[in-house]
């Protein structure tokens, strides 16, 4: 995956051109990660570029947002369950220290972790593995991406 999309995550979501995007939710959209180092990592973010924080939003927006990452998350957490044996659990992160506009990080977790990770945020996990070309997202993450989107489909009932 290459391109422009990726300086501008919610504009190219916004124009339909940023290839990750899951589904488009009421505040926001469920784009699969661009690292699955965790099969099914997802971010879900805000549709609205210029929005930096939660606390930006208006109280029903605010609403939405956290709506929508509950349904993000519930549906990683029923594809990944489905998918792996191992899925222990879901985590659910805002943290916007890095990328200035409003994002919630979902990330499952699997009891083959190592050891030393597997009970800490996902943020210890070894470096490399951000970047290694083995964990980039790409067509072998089609089926994670369809039980997802299968997933969100079922929760705001589109099926």
């Amino acid at each position: 995956m290459t391109g422009d999309w990726r300086t501008d995550r919610i504009g190219a979501a916004l124009k339909g051109e940023n290839p990750t995007v899951l589904r488009r939710l009421t505040a926001g959209f469920a784009v699969i990660g661009d690292v699955q180092f965790l099969p099914g990592y997802s971010v879900l973010l805000v549709d609205a570029p210029d929005v930096q924080r939660l606390s930006d939003l208006p109280r029903a927006k605010r609403l939405s947002f956290l709506s929508d990452m509950d349904r993000l998350g519930e549906a990683v957490e029923r594809a990944c369950q489905r998918l792996d044996p191992a899925f222990r659990r879901v985590n659910l992160e805002i943290l916007g220290n890095t990328d200035p506009f409003l994002h919630a990080h979902v990330w499952p977790r699997y009891d083959w972790e190592a050891a030393d990770v597997v009970g800490k945020p996902v943020w210890l996990h070894p470096q490399e593995r951000w970047t290694d070309t083995e964990f980039q997202l790409g067509p072998r993450h089609d089926v994670l991406r369809d039980a997802i989107g299968s997933e969100l489909d079922q929760l705001t009932g589109r099926v």
